[in-house]
């Protein structure tokens, strides 16, 4: 391990890719957390793999939960993860970080870092002083099933997208203007419209060393406090999780459980201990930012108007009433577009006492829910998959504005955590599809 490595809370994998003989285009699928409202998309994607290797067979699209069979679905996951051992389908890369340029609709170069993250370090309760966060709150009742699967599992393949705010550009940029130094893993296409991706072996030392030596640097505390402007009780925050919270939430629970049985020599060496991730930095040009909308499913849609409106009416000091168009937002009014059928409009909401827009309208719809145990809801990554679901008058969804990027690390920070499904990062087909295995038994 490089000298210091563990005190920034990381180490160099040594990552399993598919062998030459497989086709990477049916083995790459996206999170298994998109899409959750569209069972077509993974109809359409069971259909293009069919038997091919694929990690399609190695994740629970979370599509299919509670649809039954779960116990049957998970078994056959987890034996589909020791057959491609046993078959060589994966195989063993040199040890070293992985730089992985991913083109995506909007942009030529979305640029990461493959490696290992200390499940030491990371904590996902809200207010912890962790060197790895949550950027919102963990919703435990997905945990369940993914703790089932990793449980049992002998690999992982990760979704998880870790941030680091370096506006300097010094931990990832510079591999990548480098990029054709390293050797070339992989090359290909991503199914249904997921752009195209390359992936490079970070393998010498000299680099690694860099590497650990910039992040060491925006861990430095005094540096850390004073970009920020905090106190000396401040804690470092290295990594925000902003994808794949609730993977890595899963590994966390499912090594706080293994710990408990293994020997102190294992506990320090013990594969379970990290998770695999991709390290991005938020000031990457091609990081977008994009709103997770909300629907509501089963709603009488002119009770649920009124509602909302006299839950906010009847806050002391707040003011909500729906407008046929969208008012400019200033520092106490949020304007929260709504769409069911031939319905839309906007609510604008006066003194709802959160800084977010997001942050007020989760607050009624939690309540909301709890108190009408028939509606469910869902979160959707992009406008023209909420609208198709809101067709009908008994849908209705509501379309929310990007967060700016500069908010997210000092919000974490000083706050805690965002409200659940604050932001995405990229559309549904932009989010991080897996390709990258880890032996973690």
């Amino acid at each position: 391990m490089i000298h210091g490595m563990k005190n920034i809370g990381i180490a160099v994998p040594e990552v399993l890719l598919p062998n030459p003989e497989v086709d990477l285009e049916k083995w790459a699928v996206v999170a298994c957390d998109q899409y959750t409202s569209e069972p077509e998309y993974w109809a359409e994607v069971e259909k293009f793999t069919g038997d091919s290797p694929s990690t399609l067979h190695m994740i629970f699209p979370e599509v299919y939960l509670g649809k039954g069979n779960e116990q049957e679905r998970i078994n056959k996951i987890n034996n589909t993860m020791k057959e491609y051992l046993e078959r060589n389908v994966l195989v063993p890369q040199k040890r070293g970080f992985v730089y992985v340029d991913r083109e995506i609709s909007h942009s030529k170069s979305r640029k990461g870092l493959i490696m290992l993250i200390d499940l030491e370090h990371y904590d996902y309760n809200r207010g912890s002083g962790t060197l790895v966060r949550a950027t919102e709150g963990t919703i435990l009742d997905r945990l369940p099933p993914r703790v089932k699967i990793r449980e049992n599992a002998v690999i992982e393949s990760p979704h998880i997208m870790l941030l680091i705010d370096d506006p300097e550009m010094t931990v990832i940029e510079p591999i990548a203007a480098q990029a054709d130094k390293f050797e070339k893993l992989y090359d290909f296409d991503l199914m249904k419209n997921g752009g195209h991706i390359r992936g490079y072996l970070v393998s010498d030392d000299k680099y690694i060393e860099s590497i650990c030596k910039a992040l060491a640097k925006l861990a430095d505390k005094k540096t850390f406090q004073d970009k920020y402007g905090l106190g000396n009780d401040s804690k470092v925050l290295l990594f925000a999780a902003g994808d794949g919270n609730h993977s890595l939430a899963t590994a966390k629970v499912c090594w706080e459980n293994l710990k408990k049985s293994i020997s102190e020599s294992e506990y320090e060496t013990h594969p379970a201990r990290y998770a695999l991730v991709e390290v991005v930095n938020i000031h990457d040009e091609g990081l977008i930012f994009e709103p997770i909308h909300r629907v509501l499913f089963n709603v009488s849609t002119d009770k649920f108007l009124c509602d909302i409106v006299d839950y906010f009416n009847n806050k002391p000091s707040s003011k909500c009433c729906i407008t046929d168009s969208r008012k400019a937002a200033g520092e106490n009014i949020h304007s929260i577009e709504f769409i069911s059928g031939k319905k839309c409009g906007f609510f604008e909401i006066e003194n709802s006492g959160f800084n977010l827009e997001v942050a007020a309208l989760q607050d009624f719809l939690d309540k909301y829910l709890k108190d009408n145990p028939g509606i469910t809801i869902d979160y959707i990554h992009g406008a023209e998959s909420l609208k198709k679901l809101c067709r009908g008058d008994n849908n209705i969804g509501f379309l929310l504005q990007p967060m700016k990027k500069s908010d997210l690390f000092k919000t974490v920070i000083l706050d805690g955590s965002l409200p659940k499904k604050t932001f995405s990062m990229g559309e549904a087909e932009e989010k991080r599809y897996y390709l990258e295995c880890r032996k973690i038994r």
